[in-house]
């Protein structure tokens, strides 16, 4: 569970974003571990993060040891005005700020497929933008997995993770089993829902989401 609060730095009287993650079983603790492990990654349209900090204030090393001792972790990252989110509420975007902030999406989620990197939960909360100079990093890799380009993981990976509007028939159909392939289907996704600001496929449940998607590309043959 994690909730997010802004402060200012009083060392540099510099706004900050601080997520609060609650520790409360070797699960959470394990996410914690693999969150702040991919928290590493430096790019300009990803979200900083600046240090991580135990309940007491004190820097944290990281490891499974001092993390299972505590009850929550802080992670001081970057503040960030808004998300696409709330930016495509206010109406559809213009083409040229559609194509700016999708040319960054797409930037920031090639550096995290090189690293290979898997984020699992790509929707417009998760992109963040500073209004004045139209900025958009991705960010909230507590649901991010690792991925070994060598290794099978089929069988061994997470269900229910990408939100259902932004979930790719591969994931609807087998969701032990999957890509990177998936970041990339809600990446497009969200590109659809840009312009008409309006969501692509918003199915109420899995078999609504798999029709609705259906139903968008001609079938040539019934098997299909």
């Amino acid at each position: 569970m994690a909730w997010f609060f802004s402060a200012v730095d009083n060392d540099c009287d510099k706004r900050v974003a601080i997520k609060k993650i609650v520790l409360t079983d070797p699960q959470s603790v394990k996410h914690a571990l693999r969150e702040i492990k991919i928290l590493r990654l430096d790019h300009d349209n990803i979200v900083k993060v600046f240090e991580i900090l135990g309940p007491s204030g004190s820097p944290l090393t990281g490891d499974v040891g001092s993390l299972a001792k505590l009850n929550s972790v802080y992670i001081v990252q970057e503040y960030m005005e808004a998300d696409l989110a709330n930016v495509l509420e206010q109406g559809p975007l213009l083409e040229e700020h559609a194509r700016l902030f999708m040319y960054q999406l797409l930037r920031g989620l090639k550096y995290i497929h090189s690293a290979n990197v898997l984020h699992r939960d790509l929707k417009p909360a998760n992109f963040f933008i500073n209004t004045e100079d139209l900025v958009l990093k991705i960010g909230d890799f507590g649901l991010a997995r690792i991925m070994d380009p060598h290794y099978s993981h089929k069988g061994h990976l997470s269900e229910g993770l990408v939100p259902k509007w932004y979930t790719s028939p591969p994931l609807l159909l087998s969701p032990n089993n999957y890509t990177k392939a998936i970041d990339m289907w809600a990446a497009g996704c969200i590109f659809a829902e840009m312009l008409p600001g309006k969501t692509l496929f918003a199915g109420t449940h899995e078999l609504e989401q798999m029709q609705l998607i259906l139903e968008s590309i001609p079938v040539v043959h019934e098997e299909d």
